[in-house]
């Protein structure tokens, strides 16, 4: 038992010091508020993007990448906001937080966190397998979060939601590195090295800064302040739906590095692009924000419960 305990720490705790480490420079001052808009920015227009473009242009998807497991995380994504709705009306009583309530219990940090969960527990095929399917799937919880936004909305938004939903998702620069990589694979051109070596360089830089930013980031008051959604969303992001879909993935029969990397990506905690998505349209932003910090903070303990377990049952 021990063995897999060591094992799971492996993996997350990596992870945890460079979020501690971005706690302790914001109290020193070397990390401050214009650091992190300037880290966001550089990470998600330039990082994130030339990290899923690398990985995707040298993914040997015919050997290594299992299809169906993406498939499966499509699949209980859908099943998972279905019922997330109906269980809104159920425990929330205020109708304009239930929109927030559901995208932070099932819309998770895959972009960063999630990957840098996976290189560390599967390395380079496993970035590969988690950058496929955080393409997909990140189009799916952009388009999931718009609908629940929307639904549960306490104020008429301005001009077509589908369209301007529609125009953000083609500006994304995830997005557009996505679609870049895939077109960029089937003309069959190879990428210069020159490109591909400045690629790996801006690629290096995102994990370690992104994770230094979340920490100086993260919403302290919010853990204090927590109510009774901040816990049911903490639950169902880090708990239930985690381990549901790697009991449920396991019976269909998914083992070793697909199992771990689809475990891995759900077990994120809510991303912090759900924070911004709330706050421009309107909604509950401290809420946002409260689910955000607590999820960031015990998912490292989660998810090493969930690693220890898997690796004694021998799931992976």
């Amino acid at each position: 038992m021990l063995a897999n305990i060591l094992f799971s720490l492996q993996i997350t705790l990596p992870i945890a010091l460079v979020v501690v480490l971005g706690v302790y420079f914001k109290r020193l001052g070397w990390i401050n508020e214009a650091f992190n808009q300037s880290a966001s920015k550089l990470v998600f227009n330039v990082g994130l993007p030339s990290l899923l473009f690398i990985n995707i242009v040298s993914a040997d998807t015919t050997e290594h990448i299992d299809w169906t497991i993406i498939v499966y995380g499509v699949g209980f994504t859908l099943a998972s906001f279905v019922l997330l709705t109906l269980f809104s009306r159920w425990i929330i009583n205020f109708r304009e937080e239930r929109g927030v309530f559901v995208q932070g219990a099932f819309r998770g940090n895959m972009g960063i966190v999630g990957i840098a969960f996976c290189i560390s527990a599967f390395g380079d095929d496993g970035a590969t397998l988690a950058a496929i399917y955080l393409a997909v799937l990140s189009l799916l919880y952009n388009i999931l979060a718009v609908i629940t936004l929307n639904q549960w909305s306490g104020q008429q938004s301005s001009g077509n939601p589908i369209l301007s939903s529609t125009l953000a998702l083609v500006k994304n620069p995830l997005i557009i590195a996505i679609i870049l990589a895939g077109v960029w694979r089937v003309s069959g051109i190879p990428v210069p090295q020159f490109a591909l070596g400045a690629a790996k360089y801006m690629a290096q830089m995102t994990l370690p800064i992104a994770l230094l930013s979340i920490g100086a980031t993260l919403s302290w008051a919010g853990l204090v302040s927590a109510g009774k959604v901040s816990a049911w969303a903490t639950l169902l992001k880090l708990v239930v739906l985690p381990y549901g879909a790697a009991a449920l993935a396991y019976w269909f029969g998914f083992r070793g590095m697909e199992l771990g990397v689809m475990y891995l990506m759900m077990a994120t905690p809510t991303a912090a692009a759900s924070y911004m998505m709330v706050r421009a349209m309107g909604g509950n932003a401290s809420l946002a924000a409260n689910i955000i910090a607590i999820t960031t903070v015990f998912s490292l303990i989660s998810t090493s419960i969930g690693l220890s377990l898997m690796k004694a049952w021998q799931w992976i």
